[in-house]
């Protein structure tokens, strides 16, 4: 199981490096031409491409910090593997409901 986790985490942190340099470069791009919050979801409001973009950043995300976190628990505190394991699952799930819950938001899905 820890080299399945192991090797999953690799996998996301490498389809997550270019999102990441994608996502700051837009925020540099929307702060330089002095972008609002109202024009940055005029421009994201129902385009496919940003939600699947987002939505996969998302995902990775909420696979890749649990594990971490996991692993950082386990090297650090004296608890019991399983509840290192539900805590580490139970951040996934709240993080892949909090970030879709802001793609939709933010795709103006539910517009």
């Amino acid at each position: 199981m820890t080299h399945f986790l192991f090797v999953l985490q690799r996998l996301t942190a490498m389809i997550m490096a270019p999102l990441v340099l994608v996502h700051l470069g837009l925020i540099v791009y929307a702060v330089r031409d002095g972008l609002t919050a109202a024009e940055i979801l005029a421009r994201t409001q129902g385009h496919w491409g940003w939600i699947g973009f987002y939505t996969l950043f998302v995902l990775c995300v909420s696979v890749h910090v649990p594990i971490g976190l996991r692993n950082i628990m386990s090297e650090w505190l004296a608890l019991d593997r399983k509840w290192v394991d539900a805590f580490s699952f139970l951040v996934g799930v709240l993080l892949v409901w909090m970030g879709l819950r802001a793609v939709v938001a933010v795709g103006g899905l539910l517009a």
